[in-house]
């Protein structure tokens, strides 16, 4: 079973993803519901969930603030949001795993699936995190979370100079003449880079 915590202010989106979870998600076990910053940390602290389904807005903070008052290791995390598209490219672009509201029972059970089948070590989530968390609050898309074989690295978007399609890969050279190989096609580039400085050349 997969210990879960829902972090969730709005009482009809606590009702909506519990029912979901009973329903489409009977590996997840429910253990509680903290509705803000404060007893969010305090539940999970004491409870050492597996995974959190996290809101960002809360009452009296942010998801990212509650996250930095945290023990570690954390617990899986996959924000549940109605944040913009800028939002969307964000989580994308950090590589964190996310459903938007109003939840779909479909990609709720995949984000569930892939928490239970890919074990990521904590680093790996605080990396991707400390990425949204800059990419969000600062306005502009400044780190992207590349998961390579050595894991997640975090690089800056300005010290990119340019994607290399290979296959179902992607090799991504820097400034400093380093390379990283990444298992992703370039068109998931293209679509989380557009409206930036890179263009595809063929």
């Amino acid at each position: 079973m997969i210990r879960s915590i829902i972090v969730e202010d709005e009482p009809h989106s606590q009702k909506t993803l519990t029912n979901f979870l009973k329903k489409y998600c009977a590996q997840v076990e429910l253990i509680t519901i903290a509705a803000t910053v404060k007893s969010a940390v305090e539940e999970i602290n004491k409870h050492k969930p597996d995974l959190i389904f996290l809101d960002i807005d809360l009452p009296d903070g942010t998801g990212f603030e509650m996250l930095t008052q945290l023990l570690q290791p954390w617990p899986r995390v996959i924000f549940v949001t109605a944040y913009n598209q800028y939002a969307v490219k964000a989580f994308q672009i950090s590589a964190i795993d996310y459903i938007l509201k109003p939840v779909d029972p479909e990609l709720l059970i995949k984000a569930v699936e892939k928490v239970q089948h890919n074990a990521e070590p904590s680093e790996s989530q605080s990396k991707k995190i400390a990425a949204l968390t800059e990419n969000t609050l600062s306005g502009k898309l400044n780190k992207m979370a590349l998961p390579t074989q050595q894991g997640i690295q975090l690089v800056k978007i300005d010290e990119i100079v340019r994607f290399e399609a290979d296959g179902n890969y992607t090799t991504i050279f820097l400034t400093n003449k380093s390379k990283h190989l990444v298992s992703k096609k370039i068109k998931e580039f293209e679509g989380m880079l557009e409206n930036t400085h890179f263009f595809r050349i063929h």
